[in-house]
């Protein structure tokens, strides 16, 4: 289902901030070779990360999901002087894909990435997050969050991404764990008290959330 028509996304995207040669360069490797470079975030969403990051200059950043490192590198351009982007990947090859644009970016020395299960890796960091971006298994969604929130700070956000899985929990039965996965994680947001939240209808759509 295309949930934006194809000439309102061509609109927005000429007239938006055009990438740098790096985004360009991981942008066009995950098209031409990525059995799923439906993942990638591209122009537009990769602009808007950019500028919520640049809007909140955290300085301490966790990412959920690498892939190839669009994403990442996106959120990296609003980190304070002295912050640190922490960013998991359970995938190796993707993972090692990634650190190798990194190493090549003016962040490189202030992205640190971590290969293996998030949920097992984000109780190891010993951090407090500003700003906390989920791209990574949908089933597990609520279980990310969950495992994030105790060490968002207050004001912090945090950026869910695919909120409506390629328009499939617009549907009156939602098939699929990850729609459901989804289907629930939005639900489970609605719900919570304790946090500002936002949908932006970009892309695959964002669940923009700020603690109370």
């Amino acid at each position: 289902m295309d949930l934006i028509h194809p000439s309102v996304q061509a609109y927005a995207e000429k007239y938006t901030s055009p990438v740098d040669p790096l985004l360009k360069e991981v942008n066009d490797f995950t098209l031409q070779n990525h059995r799923e470079a439906v993942m990638l975030s591209g122009h537009l969403q990769g602009k808007v990360l950019e500028m919520i990051s640049c809007m909140i200059k955290p300085r301490r950043i966790l990412e959920i999901g690498t892939f190839t490192g669009y994403s990442g590198l996106c959120l990296a351009k609003g980190l304070t002087d002295d912050g640190i982007l922490h960013t998991i990947e359970l995938r190796e090859e993707d993972a090692a894909r990634a650190k190798a644009f990194f190493s090549r970016s003016s962040f490189a020395d202030r992205i640190i990435l971590h290969t293996g299960n998030a949920l097992e890796i984000i109780p190891q960091l010993e951090e407090d997050w500003d700003l906390v971006f989920i791209d990574a298994d949908k089933p597990a969604y609520i279980e990310y969050f969950n495992a994030v929130f105790p060490r968002l700070r207050k004001n912090g956000f945090i950026l869910a991404d695919n909120i409506f899985f390629h328009g499939q929990v617009l549907e009156d039965e939602v098939k699929g764990k990850s729609a459901k996965g989804i289907r629930d994680f939005n639900a489970y947001i609605k719900k919570r008290t304790d946090i500002e939240k936002v949908v932006l209808t970009v892309r695959d759509g964002i669940y923009l959330i700020r603690k109370l």
